[in-house]
């Protein structure tokens, strides 16, 4: 099993060029797993994490409601912001500055077959981040993503958003990490379809700006520690995108 991933760092990408980007590195991973059943010593498989932020955009799951956008095409321009319709689980979210976006591209093969533990991985990365910085990240039952104050159905908010999509047990999509994201955002859709319950941030939550790169970098820490893998950095320029 290969517990080496490689990082790539994108900066500030388009989500539809990001999203074509996550589609090619699965289907290479899903390749050479098909090509290993025809030979007697199989070829390791790769993983992939991409790091990124998005330009203004709201993205909308498999198992989401339209309606859960809330304005329409000619305000999302006046925002600059775009909609998709993904092929990931979950409902309506936002995507935009401000905003870290992990994207694992892992074989879980790699790791482990248990769906259920990937995405409770996930959650424990963020909840460790968020302790470093004295806050309590939660998970709240039948919900995916990191929560605050969930015994307090007035209180409860989300910090962190999480959707996810595996084929052959090779993921993409991933999660969205509040940190110095504009809230106004999340206004125009119902977020993750879950009315009653409000949305967050790093920085609100510490009544202060935060520092980004910090953030990053605590949680690739915490991936490597929870996922017991090796990150490896590697060039953030596209043409070093090299799928085989």
């Amino acid at each position: 099993m290969n517990k080496e991933v490689l990082h790539y760092h994108l900066g500030t990408m388009d989500y539809l060029q990001c999203w074509e980007f996550q589609e090619k590195l699965m289907q290479s991973i899903i390749n050479v797993k098909l090509s290993n059943r025809e030979k007697e010593i199989p070829e390791p498989t790769k993983n992939y994490l991409l790091t990124v932020e998005h330009p203004h955009v709201y993205t909308l799951g498999k198992s989401g409601k339209s309606n859960h956008l809330l304005v329409s095409e000619d305000f999302l321009k006046s925002i600059n912001a775009t909609f998709y319709k993904v092929n990931r689980g979950g409902d309506i979210t936002y995507h935009g500055f401000g905003q870290l976006v992990v994207y694992p591209i892992l074989d879980l093969e790699n790791f482990f077959t248990d769906i259920h533990r990937y995405v409770r991985n996930l959650e424990e990365v963020i909840i460790r981040v968020l302790n470093d910085y004295g806050i309590k990240g939660e998970r709240s039952s039948g919900e995916t993503g990191v929560w605050l104050d969930t015994h307090d159905i007035k209180k409860a908010r989300k910090i962190c958003a999480i959707g996810v999509r595996s084929s052959r047990w090779v993921t993409m999509h991933g999660l969205a990490f509040n940190l110095n994201a504009d809230l106004k955002y999340f206004d125009y859709i119902i977020p993750c379809g879950i009315s009653d319950k409000k949305v967050t941030s790093l920085h609100l939550e510490l009544g202060k700006k935060v520092d980004e790169n910090e953030v990053l970098e605590k949680v690739l820490h915490y991936f490597e520690e929870v996922f017991e893998c090796q990150l490896t950095k590697k060039s953030s320029e596209l043409k070093n995108l090299i799928f085989t």
